[in-house]
């Protein structure tokens, strides 16, 4: 059985399907994801630009990168483990901030 079973079924003019539909291409979600996200009180962004993955990736493989020098550093005890840490959160937190800024939907204020 479906989770959504309830139809629902309203109108709207041609400017405001127009205005609905541009909404919803530049999210990259169906018309139908969109409007639940509006529902619960959050408003998709945009798709993210086509070199966000690109550079998503770039910084993934510096943090996977960071990891193996900083687990062959530490065992050979060679390292300020403290100062590596807090460079890693840093990363950690760059990266975070960027998917929140570019991906991730707010809520209605």
């Amino acid at each position: 059985m479906r989770k959504r079973n309830v139809p629902i079924m309203f109108r709207l003019n041609r400017k405001e399907a127009e205005a609905l539909d541009k909404k919803v291409k530049k999210s990259g979600i169906s018309r139908e994801a969109y409007l639940r996200h509006l529902i619960t009180g959050v408003v998709p962004k945009d798709a993210p630009p086509p070199d966000y993955y690109s550079m998503m990736r770039e910084l993934h493989k510096v943090g996977n990168n960071l990891n193996q020098i900083a687990k062959k550093a530490n065992a050979l005890n060679v390292i300020d483990v403290k100062r590596y840490d807090e460079t890693v959160k840093e990363y950690e937190r760059v990266v975070q901030s960027i998917v929140e800024a570019v991906v991730l939907p707010q809520g209605i204020k």
